[in-house]
C-alpha cells in the first residue's frame, strides 16, 4: 500500500488519543474513514477534527464479538470495500497478579487482545477481497517485556503480537494480498492511564502521575510514525524513543533484561 488516497480505513478506539490523531492523518492522506468507539461523545469531536473527509462513525464495545463481526459486514456495504484496519482500542490495568480480580482480568483481555483477534479476523475476508488489504494491530512495549503489576496487561499485549507476527507470515505463506503489522508505542500522553483500573493497594495518584512523567511521544507523533510504517510495510513498528531503547535492551540481553526492570519498578511502582 503505497498510497493512501481514496483507501477505505477503519480505526477503532477513534475517540481520543492515539486513535483520533490516526483518523485525522488518514483523512489529510485522503481515507474514507470508518470510525468507531465506545465513546460517542468523544467519536463526535474526532469526525468534526476531520475536516471535510468521508466519514463514518459507529458506536462498538470492542469486546463485543457479534457486535465486531456486525460491524465488519456494515462497514463493508456503507463503503463498497475496506483497505486498511487498525485496531486500536485499549485499555490499561495496573495490579499485581495476586490483587487483581477475575472480573478486572476478563475486561482487559476482552478488550485489548480478544478485540483485536476479533477485529482481524472479521475483516479480513473484506481486506483480502480488496487486493490492497493492510492489518494494524497495537501491541505495546508492553508486548516486549514483563514489568511488575502489569501482568494481565502483558498477557494480552504479549498475544497481540503473537498473533499478529504469526498472521503476518500466513498472508505471504498464502500469497494473499494482506500486509500485517505490529505496532509498540512506548509511553504516549494519552488519557489510558486515567481510564485504567487500579488494584485494592495501588496509589492511583501516583501511577497517573509517573505515567505522564514517562509519556515521552504526543498522540500526533505516534499517529505519524504509524503511517509512515504502514507506506513502508514494517512487520514491527515501534513509536517513541522509548520503544526503542526497550526494543534494543530486549534484543541485546534476553531474559537478562529483568534485573533491570526489577530496579526501575523498586522505585517507581513500588511506593
Amino acid at each position: 500500500m503505497k498510497d493512501l488516497k481514496n483507501k477505505v480505513a477503519v480505526v477503532t478506539g477513534a475517540g481520543s488519543g492515539i486513535g483520533r490523531a490516526l483518523a485525522c492523518l488518514l483523512a489529510a492522506r485522503g481515507c474514507r474513514l470508518a470510525l468507531s468507539d465506545v465513546n460517542e461523545a468523544g467519536l463526535a469531536e474526532t469526525v468534526e477534527a476531520c475536516g471535510g473527509a468521508e466519514v463514518r462513525a459507529y458506536r462498538l464495545d470492542v469486546s463485543d464479538r457479534e457486535a465486531i463481526y456486525a460491524h465488519a459486514d456494515q462497514v463493508q456495504a456503507d463503503f463498497g470495500q475496506v483497505n486498511l484496519v487498525i485496531n486500536n482500542a485499549g485499555v490499561a490495568l495496573s495490579a499485581s497478579v495476586r490483587e487483581m480480580t477475575d472480573d478486572d482480568f476478563k475486561w482487559i483481555m476482552d478488550i485489548d487482545f480478544w478485540g483485536v483477534a476479533h477485529g482481524t479476523r472479521a475483516f479480513l475476508p473484506h481486506l483480502i477481497a480488496s487486493g490492497d488489504g493492510h492489518v494494524v494491530n497495537v501491541s505495546s512495549v508492553f508486548g516486549l517485556i514483563g514489568v511488575p503489576k502489569q501482568s494481565a496487561y502483558n498477557a494480552a499485549k504479549f498475544a497481540v503480537r503473537g498473533f499478529t507476527e504469526s498472521l503476518r507470515q500466513e498472508m505471504k505463506l498464502e500469497n494473499q494480498p494482506v500486509q500485517v503489522s505490529c505496532v509498540h508505542p512506548g509511553g504516549i500522553r494519552t488519557n489510558i492511564a486515567n481510564s485504567a483500573r487500579m488494584g485494592a493497594s495501588e496509589n492511583a495518584v501516583a501511577q497517573r502521575k509517573g505515567f505522564d512523567k514517562l509519556a515521552m511521544t504526543t498522540p500526533d507523533k505516534a499517529a505519524e510514525i504509524i503511517i509512515k510504517g504502514i507506506l513502508k510495510n514494517e512487520s514491527r513498528i515501534l513509536v517513541g524513543p522509548d520503544a526503542w531503547g526497550i526494543d534494543a535492551i530486549n534484543r541485546l540481553l534476553g531474559s537478562a533484561y529483568q534485573p533491570l526492570v526489577e530496579r526501575f519498578s523498586r522505585k517507581n511502582l513500588y511506593i
